[in-house]
């Protein structure tokens, strides 16, 4: 195909920055000098984030957005603004006037006069009573891409935003320079598959990566996605840089975090099962095919509150007699706590090995987490308890680390509201406010991938059609399958890929809802759904409720379920021998 993707005209290179609040502060700088981009988005919110921002926000009402975007641009701005790069970031968070001043600010010390723009109207925090939300620390919708676009067609350099939906820093852009109308939907979707991919950063081009044992990871470079005006893109990095592009990296980053194959937003509803991919050179992956739908006509808010208060000890077991130890040390905890909290939840880990060689070979971990409104129940009251334990438990006695004050801890959740109770504006650089006007205009269909989950599925077959005996071995599902992981408030999603036809055939036959709780029994008794993609040779499963309440009121060992994945791919499955 040719530079021009079939339309007749150069793509936009919209590069990622930032994957998260936390992510490489050089990445602005790397991509900024690494090649040639047109855009700079940065996607710093999730879930976790919003409750940190909230926190913050209730210490100093002037904050609530994401500092390190003003120390990626501080070395960075001047360059930009040079070279003609537009800049689009959520970093605004629950602040997104203020981030504009302070970007502001930081520009006049520089000696620089960028045009700012902000997007604001997804905090619904003051109306969450009229919304019937509850009462949240935080209560933000998830607004779509027009507001952004807005902005940069009137002229903007910088555009800052709260909550949006992560994809709309690829589609706002998109949108606003190939002069996308609102009913564009397969070439709005296709920007949202683009952006989904680019979102996380590092995690599609090479890192978190399933078989990173067949690439040179090293420290990976940031993503850029060249959009062509049809909607169709090429998923890529600078030359030179870290990592990898292809198939598999583009894949992983497409299943993580998604339920079902109707990826929902307020701009449009993109089909993840029409995607296409397919190797266009070294480090370059063409996406394709993807097909949009009208969005629906409710936008969803995220909302966190303050669940309680938590505390957390782990108790070390050395040796033998690892149950009897883990027995004792409860008994006697529970027994030494004045008054019993609300919850109080125990894991034991049995890290330990037989006849070891290393004391922390010959140890297992018994973790205690306590949660409970008061925070006096979880405070010193919780800890001393522990540690009163230290000369009168079991034999060897230690912990990790002696237990402090209870900490406060968030719930996540979600719900949906009318598009059109949502405001979207734009503040242009002018200072004048513009009106977005919502998109959502039709119910969401029906969800046609409802027949998957309920379809019987078969098993394979352990005879050929001549009725000869098919080897079959018993070995790591990784061996042939890759997967990545995440979460989404207390659900978890579980995205399964193989590479090869005969693979996908076997994979599906075989990985249902009920093998994948055999395989992972912490799932047992939740709600399993599994959806197919096959033109990406994938399955992805959705688990309710495995991560409770959500990030930091979670007391599983892993409570965002980034590892789940690679739990699943370290068990045995009986596997085709000539898949192997």
């Amino acid at each position: 195909m040719s530079e021009t993707g079939g339309t007749g005209r150069a793509p936009l290179r919209i590069a990622n920055v930032s994957g998260f609040y936390g992510d490489r502060l050089s990445a602005m700088r790397e991509m900024l000098d690494g090649g040639p981009v047109d855009v700079l988005t940065g996607d710093y919110l999730a879930e976790l984030t919003m409750l940190i921002l909230a926190r913050d926000r209730m210490k100093d009402p002037a904050t609530g957005y994401a500092k390190t975007f003003l120390k990626q641009l501080e070395q960075c701005l001047g360059d930009a603004l040079e070279r003609g790069v537009k800049i689009v970031a959520n970093a605004g968070g629950l602040n997104p006037a203020g981030l504009a001043g302070a970007v502001g600010a930081l520009a006049g010390r520089l000696g620089l006069s960028p045009r700012i723009a902000y997007v604001i109207g997804d905090d619904l925090l003051g109306r969450a009573d009229e919304l019937g939300l509850g009462q949240p620390l935080a209560a933000n919708a998830y607004l779509g891409a027009w507001g952004i676009a807005h902005a940069l067609t009137e002229g903007a350099d910088i555009v800052v935003t709260g909550r949006v939906t992560d994809a709309s820093l690829v589609v706002g852009p998109a949108a606003a320079h190939f002069g996308w109308t609102r009913d564009d939907f397969d070439a709005l979707a296709g920007a949202v598959v683009a952006g989904h991919v680019i979102e996380c950063g590092a995690q599609a081009t090479g890192g978190n990566y399933a078989f990173f044992t067949e690439h040179s990871i090293g420290r990976p470079g940031f993503p850029l996605a060249e959009v062509y005006a049809d909607g169709t893109s090429v998923i890529t990095k600078h030359p030179g840089t870290g990592g990898v592009v292809n198939t598999g990296t583009v894949t992983a980053q497409l299943l993580y975090e998604v339920d079902t194959p109707r990826y929902l937003g307020p701009d449009v509803v993109a089909r993840l099962d029409t995607v296409t991919l397919a190797e266009d050179g070294p480090d370059r992956v063409r996406i394709t095919g993807v097909r949009g739908e009208a969005p629906p006509d409710t936008v969803k808010v995220g909302l966190n509150t303050l669940g309680g208060f938590r505390n957390d000890v782990t108790f070390v077991l050395t040796g033998l007699d690892v149950e009897a130890k883990a027995a004792l040390a409860r008994e006697q905890l529970t027994a030494g706590l004045r008054r019993a909290p609300q919850e109080l939840v125990w894991r034991l880990a049995r890290t330990d090995h037989a006849d070891a060689a290393g004391q922390e070979e010959a140890s297992a971990l018994l973790h205690a987490t306590v949660k409970d409104p008061d925070p006096s129940v979880v405070g010193r009251a919780f800890s001393g308890a522990a540690v009163e334990l230290a000369l009168a438990s079991y034999p060897g006695f230690t912990m990790l680390a002696p237990p402090g004050d209870g900490t406060p801890f968030g719930v996540f959740t979600s719900a949906l509201v009318p598009a059109g109770q949502v405001p979207h504006t734009v503040v242009l650089p002018d200072g004048t406010e513009h009106p977005i006007a919502p998109t959502g205009t039709a119910a969401a269909p029906a969800d046609d991938a409802a027949a998957v989950r309920s379809e019987p599925l078969r098993r394979a077959p352990s005879t050929t059609e001549n009725d000869k005996k098919v080897p079959f071995l018993s070995r790591p599902l990784g061996l042939v399958a890759g997967a990545r992981s995440g979460d989404k408030g207390g659900t978890a999603n579980i995205g399964v890929w193989v590479r090869g036809d005969a693979a996908y055939a076997w994979l599906v036959a075989v990985l249902d809802e009920k093998e994948l709780v055999r395989l992972l029994p912490e799932a047992a008794g939740l709600p399993v759904s599994r959806y197919l993609l096959p033109n990406l040779r994938a399955v992805n499963f959705v688990v309710e409720g495995l991560l409770g309440d959500g990030v930091s009121a979670g007391t599983r060992f892993d409570p965002q379920g980034k590892g789940l994945g690679e739990w699943l791919r370290s068990r045995y499955v009986d596997i085709p021998e000539e898949l192997l």
